[in-house]
């Protein structure tokens, strides 16, 4: 159950950051061409999805990581 939540943690964390500088870049390239920081809701649409697949393959990684560890050192 410790492994798990761990797992979930390091994968959020992972997750949040990525989808911030996703969004930060969507933002730049925004500005670059038109100008203005307009937020449109395919952004924010764009930037759940991203954190989602991001979240899964992090905690998928983690828990696999987890798993090895564990029992390596039995």
């Amino acid at each position: 159950m410790k492994q798990n939540l761990k797992a979930c943690g390091q994968a959020l964390v992972t997750a949040t950051v990525n989808a911030i500088l996703a969004l930060a870049l969507m933002l730049l390239i925004e500005f670059a061409i038109s100008g203005s920081f307009q937020v449109a809701q395919t952004y924010l649409w764009a930037v759940s999805v991203i954190g989602l697949v991001i979240f899964f393959a992090q905690y998928w990684r983690q828990r696999h990581l987890c798993n090895c560890q564990k029992s390596r050192s039995h």
